[in-house]
């Protein structure tokens, strides 16, 4: 498919990205078009494609998913947040040991060269551990194709499971809610939302603040909307694009070199990762206990993904999106905050321990 011409190989990647989504779409595949855009990106990334969406349209559309995330909080939900602080960060704290643990297996039963099990195995903030584990002398390939690995498992399995929910929670008979894609909407509040979300991406790359695209305009378009200074305004359209945009910048990094690169750890990575997944969703059951949310929200409020993946997941679906928000930005900040020192702990202590047993 490299030898394709690059025009061509756009053309296949969106037309064929369109067409899968719409099946998925016809089906009640939530987040049909992020995860059709990635299989699509994974087949063609897989297969030599040479083409590569832009750094700075990935911004771009990190910078819109920020905006609809901001836009989903409430003073209420910061709030709700404040009353159940030690629940939420004691669970976002129980995954991010447990990851690290299951990383630290990796290095030790040496599944993986040096300590990328440690940085590969991190849940989210994928982007600044591939930047620190090379700063650390990991092979960030590995890390890389850990975290992109993970995300497609969790973004695949946090559908089937939502759709699989709610296919079984709706009575029969019931007809799902037509989407509306091309809403009438204020072009000023759009443009106003674009303009705050751009510079908040900007400023977070300029300051080189891990993931800054995201958290940024996260943080910023939340206080303007809860204070009622920004309404936001983003059509389906525009965040379907957004979410393609996602979709194929994590398919298309799966590569012929780098599957070669880490063809014979690739199924304990798969088992680490499942074990992962279980993890998450046994801790969910504490969510649904203590505080008395839904199951599906508590699943992925609690699913070991990206900030963005899940996000997209969560506002496709009928579930409690403002709480699965507040669940994963916790751990999404916590690790960027704890992550990176934990992992280095956990990295020196593995290789203390592997330069021991030679």
């Amino acid at each position: 498919m490299g030898n394709l011409p690059e025009l061509l190989q756009w053309a296949l990647l969106f037309g064929s990205s369109v067409l899968l989504g719409i099946v998925l779409h016809h089906f009640n595949v939530p987040a049909a078009l992020l995860l059709g855009p990635m299989i699509i990106g994974i087949i063609m990334g897989t297969n030599s494609a040479s083409i590569r969406i832009p750094r700075i349209s990935f911004i771009a559309a990190q910078s819109v998913l920020g905006a609809m995330i901001g836009g989903s909080m409430t003073a209420a939900i910061i709030t709700s947040f404040v009353n159940d602080w030690p629940l939420v960060l004691g669970i976002t704290l129980i995954t991010l040991l447990a990851s690290s643990f299951l990383g630290w297996l990796l290095c030790i039963r040496r599944v993986l060269p040096g300590t990328v099990g440690i940085w590969g195995s991190s849940p989210g903030a994928a982007s600044a551990m591939v930047i620190m584990a090379e700063a650390f002398g990991a092979d960030a390939r590995l890390v890389a194709f850990m975290q992109y690995v993970r995300v497609v498992c969790v973004v695949t399995v946090a559908s089937l499971v939502a759709n699989f929910w709610v296919s079984s929670t709706l009575p029969a008979g019931t007809a799902i809610p037509v989407q509306d894609w091309f809403p009438v909407f204020d072009l000023t509040n759009f443009g106003l939302t674009l303009l705050v979300a751009g510079v908040s991406a900007v400023l977070g790359v300029v300051l080189r603040i891990p993931s800054g695209a995201l958290l940024l305009p996260i943080i910023t378009v939340m206080v303007l909307h809860i204070n009622g200074w920004l309404e936001v305004e983003l059509p389906e359209w525009f965040l379907g694009l957004t979410y393609a945009i996602i979709g194929w910048t994590i398919g298309l990094k799966f590569t012929p070199a780098v599957l070669h690169h880490a063809a014979s750890a690739l199924p304990k990575i798969l088992l680490s990762i499942v074990v992962l997944i279980g993890f998450c969703a046994g801790i969910s059951v504490l969510l649904v206990h203590f505080l008395d949310v839904d199951p599906l929200t508590a699943y992925l409020a609690t699913s070991p993904g990206g900030l963005d993946s899940v996000a997209i997941i969560a506002a496709s679906t009928h579930v409690d999106l403002p709480f699965i928000l507040v669940m994963q930005s916790a751990r999404f900040f916590m690790v960027l905050l704890i992550g990176p020192p934990l992992a280095r702990f956990m990295a020196r202590m593995t290789a203390d321990k592997q330069a021991g047993d030679i």
